[in-house]
């Protein structure tokens, strides 16, 4: 059985752009990484977490939150937020499944690409700068673990869209029996740091995830690696907003 150290620092590298090496000799692969994808939120939302507290004793709250969300972008290569604005593209001007695919695998960023890159950029930063300066750390910690946890729910419960992609790294998916217990532990750490309204946060985040899930496979028959990407950004904005009502 792989270690949950392997898979912890394979996901890692995965979601970032930090120098981790891993051996070529383990098997381990993304799909059977998941388990750990909490765990990585987990670290990025702390370094984001640490970044914010930094500039918050600094600056005003807007300017801080503009740095912190920068410094997660670099951190994570814009990996989800690519994907978010390649999926807003395909499914905004692609009315058949396959056009929109088309779309998605184009490199070039369209109005619809551009229009959410604004939202998700936009949301968080000015979401972040509206709480206080533990609340935010707290905050920016349950985001990002909640949006990489709750990627494992197409894993689980869905099928891959594209016979090649990012995506396929996941496509043989994971057991019910996997998710459920990624999710217990999301959720238990979610309640340990922010109480019953980390926990809704949680919950909220998962559902949102889910919902933006059951809206590809209606267009796509089922998730593509963009639309992972765009699933991690739903649970991120939506734990983020929904601490916001509960500490402000």
């Amino acid at each position: 059985m792989e270690k949950l150290g392997d898979k912890y620092w394979f996901a890692l590298r995965f979601f970032t752009r930090l120098p981790i090496s891993f051996s070529k000799s383990s098997d381990t692969n993304l799909a059977s990484a998941a388990i750990a994808f909490p765990l990585a939120g987990l670290t990025i939302g702390l370094i984001c977490a640490l970044v914010w507290l930094v500039f918050a004793l600094f600056l005003p709250p807007l300017s801080a939150a503009g740095l912190t969300i920068l410094c997660g972008l670099l951190l994570t290569g814009a990996l989800h937020e690519d994907g978010f604005s390649d999926c807003a593209d395909g499914l905004g001007g692609g009315f058949t499944k396959d056009r929109a695919l088309e779309i998605m695998r184009d490199s070039r960023i369209g109005a619809y690409g551009a229009c959410a890159l604004i939202v998700t950029i936009g949301l968080r930063w000015t979401g972040l700068a509206s709480f206080s300066l533990l609340d935010g750390a707290l905050a920016l910690v349950i985001a990002h673990m909640t949006g990489r946890a709750a990627i494992t729910i197409a894993l689980a419960y869905s099928s891959y869209a594209r016979e090649s992609g990012l995506g396929k790294s996941v496509s043989n998916g994971i057991e019910e029996q996997d998710f459920w217990f990624i999710f217990l532990i999301t959720a238990l750490l979610a309640f340990a740091l922010g109480w019953f309204a980390g926990l809704f946060a949680c919950l909220v985040g998962f559902a949102a995830a889910w919902a933006f899930l059951k809206y590809l496979e209606k267009r796509l028959d089922g998730y593509t690696g963009d639309g992972l990407g765009s699933m991690e950004q739903c649970a991120e904005i939506a734990a983020l907003l929904t601490l916001l009502v509960f500490w402000t």
